[in-house]
């Protein structure tokens, strides 16, 4: 499994919302824009697949960050940010 951190700046909005709508299949909405992600290697291809179909080269910006395992641990969350991961469930 991969962990990733995924931000995307879209300009139009037809294509931001099929973007947030792909993403909502494989990753957990934690802020405007921002998702996270825990992918095995198939579905995380899979997505930036689909992404990519989706966006405008010149004009979009999708940008994955990539986590590894103790990095994850080192997360502060502040307020009411939601908690994706912490009852151990995994988009696969």
């Amino acid at each position: 499994m991969k962990h990733f951190i995924i931000t995307y700046d879209i300009k139009d909005d037809k294509r931001r919302s099929a973007i947030y709508k792909t993403l909502r299949n494989y990753a957990i909405p934690v802020q405007l824009s921002v998702f996270e992600a825990c992918l095995k290697e198939e579905n995380y291809i899979m997505l930036r697949y689909k992404l990519e179909r989706l966006m405008r080269k010149n004009e979009d910006s999708i940008i994955f960050y990539r986590q590894c395992s103790r990095c994850e641990e080192d997360i502060i969350r502040l307020g009411a940010s939601p908690e994706p991961f912490s009852d151990g469930i995994y988009i696969v």
